[in-house]
């Protein structure tokens, strides 16, 4: 469902929109730059998170080398 709202655009943008446009319409136009942005906004913000997720992987070092003792212990058995 379409909702029309007012906004302010600065004019350059709206050059810009319809110089790129095609053979849609601006709004057409804008709705499909607006859904793009928000797209690569949420990849954005999922690659901070998975960035923010791993920057504690150095500290998995010990980890691991825990991880290969138990394994090797595990298999003598």
């Amino acid at each position: 469902m379409r909702i029309p709202k007012t906004l302010t655009v600065e004019e350059y943008l709206l050059a810009e929109v319809e110089r790129t446009k095609g053979e849609g319409s601006m709004s057409e136009r804008v709705n499909e730059l607006l859904a793009r942005a928000l797209d690569l906004e949420r990849r954005d913000d999922l690659e901070r998170e998975a960035a923010l997720f791993y920057s504690g992987a150095e500290d998995r070092r010990e980890e691991r080398s825990f991880q290969k003792a138990s394994l090797r212990s595990i298999t003598r058995d």
